[in-house]
């Protein structure tokens, strides 16, 4: 996929110091963010020698009106990553990650936040269509021995969505501590379709994270390229080295990048053919046939894949095209290949249906009908040379209107953009149609420098001038560092109102700094 912004005709010898120049610059700027790990392979040194754990389901309580209601705690706690060291993490009902909430789409749902951390959390519920006040970013902390309790109704397609703290200044901390979990959509289209359905069995969630432990266990932050910390070790639903044993031979995977920072790119090591099914915001309209994936950070993919008996198949990530020149990609992890996890097929297999060649037909919007055009530029730490001010709305948005977003990366360095409430299609990039594996629903991206991307988003309800959603780099030491504006969604003939302050203090910085003692 070309990711680069057409320029001007100029001579092969202006080019090249052009080139270079650029170059120059971004590895000064590289340099002063961290000066990356160089190349991780990690080929042939996974044991893969624990079961991988799957993330319970979480159970609800159904109300008399059909209301489902869940239960988070936030709690800290220790994880034995490494044999015979205890790391200090935090999770959700337990020390590490949290369960899978279900949900059907028509269904109510509310989720009991209990915060019992000796901080202030929240709880963001990424690629969820919402009310901004149940949305879970900056503006809804939970604080210490609080509760927090969001109520909505379930309105989208089937998909993977996921959960993760969204504090404005301290987001990356706390993901990289373990709050992190995946939230399941189900509706009656996917449901009707021969795809791999059996959670824990043939289908499995694998959450990804790359992690650096210090020499007593702990995490530590000490590598860190332009993207932010870079781990040299995966950790995967919880484990280190995971392998699953199967049964069937179409096994479904929902792949999501937990990284604060690192971006993958998913395929097995003997490059065979998968079936893309689904991205961020749900299936596609056809399965696309690939034999690798590249996800950065809070993407989705949901990949088939067909085993043989008795056969052992690694899932690895390989060296990702990020599009970066010189000596960038092995400052920003760009270089690496990482073994993620093995798949053991039992002797006898059962044999499951092929993957349909319809999934989930996709009404493609026209650009030439959006009612409004603004552009996003992403440079630095900030956007359209701003940073994050919590009580400024940055855009207000008229209520069911089709609006085209220019979102550009002016750097030679990597950023990526995600969008609360709403997915979004990709209408272009750099003027050309996203490839099959981009041209579903979509709420984060991966920008490779010098690019342009041209989303398209429809706001179809939810207004409240008061309220605001976010938009922001995905990479959280960007985020953090104040990459990120607000919007408002309002009725037509609104402005935006008051947006309150947040209560927490940016600071920046990347990973468990600070002091993260805890209670049992």
């Amino acid at each position: 996929m070309t990711s680069r912004l057409r320029r001007p005709r100029a001579s092969a010898i202006a080019l090249a110091l052009a080139v270079s120049t650029a170059v120059a610059a971004a590895v000064s700027l590289a340099a002063c963010s961290g000066q990356g790990a160089g190349t991780i392979d990690t080929v042939g040194k996974v044991d893969f020698a624990t079961a991988l754990p799957v993330p319970p389901l979480a159970t609800p309580t159904v109300a008399p009106d059909g209301t489902k209601s869940f239960e988070l705690d936030a709690r800290a706690g220790t994880t034995e990553f490494l044999p015979g060291k205890q790391t200090t993490t935090w999770g959700f009902d337990g020390a590490y990650l949290g369960p899978t909430l279900v949900a059907e789409r028509g269904d109510t749902v509310r989720v009991r936040v209990t915060n019992h951390l000796t901080e202030e959390t929240s709880v963001h519920w990424h690629g969820m269509h919402l009310p901004a006040r149940m949305d879970g970013g900056p503006h809804q902390m939970v604080s210490p021995g609080e509760v927090w309790q969001p109520t909505w109704r379930v309105d989208q397609p089937a998909a993977t969505l996921w959960y993760h703290p969204h504090l404005h200044g301290r987001t990356e901390e706390q993901v990289q501590l373990g709050m992190a979990g995946m939230f399941l959509i189900h509706d009656p289209q996917e449901e009707a379709l021969a795809l791999p359905r059996t959670y824990g069995v043939d289908d499995l969630p694998v959450i990804v994270q790359d992690k650096r432990f210090a020499s007593d266990g702990q995490f530590t932050d000490g590598v860190s390229g332009f993207i932010g910390p870079i781990g040299d070790t995966l950790v995967v639903n919880g484990v280190v080295g995971p392998y699953v044993d199967v049964s069937s031979d179409r096994v479904r995977l929902r792949l999501l990048n937990a990284s604060a920072a690192r971006t993958y790119d998913f395929g097995f090591a003997d490059r065979r053919t998968v079936a893309l099914v689904a991205t961020d915001g749900g299936l596609l309209p056809a399965p696309v046939p690939l034999d690798h994936i590249r996800l950065s950070p809070g993407e989705r993919a949901e990949i088939v894949v067909t085993v043989r008996p008795r056969e052992r198949a690694v899932l690895r990530s390989f060296p990702p095209a990020l599009g970066l020149e010189g000596p960038l990609p092995g400052m920003n992890a760009g270089s690496d290949t990482l073994d993620v996890l093995e798949l053991r097929a039992a002797a006898s297999l059962t044999h499951g249906p092929d993957v349909p060649p319809v999934l989930a037909p996709i009404e493609r919007w026209d650009a030439a009908s959006a009612a409004v055009t603004r552009s996003f530029r992403l440079d630095g730490h900030e956007i359209n040379g701003r940073s994050m001010e919590s009580g400024r709305v940055d855009e207000t948005v008229t209520v069911d209107t089709l609006e085209e977003w220019v979102v550009t990366n002016t750097m030679d360095l990597p950023h990526s953009f995600h969008v609360h409430d709403v997915q979004f299609q990709i209408a272009s990039i750099d003027g050309d149609p996203p490839p099959p594996e981009l041209g579903g629903w979509k709420d984060t991206i991966y920008l490779p420098p010098q690019s342009e991307f041209r989303l398209l988003l429809r706001f179809t309800d939810f207004t409240d001038r008061n309220a605001p959603y976010m938009y922001h780099c995905h990479l959280l030491a960007h985020e953090d560092a104040g990459m990120m504006g607000q919007f408002v969604v309002v009725r037509r003939g609104e402005h935006a109102g008051t947006v309150p302050e947040d209560t927490t203090a940016p600071h920046g910085g990347s990973g468990p700094r600070k002091d993260t003692s805890h209670d049992h």
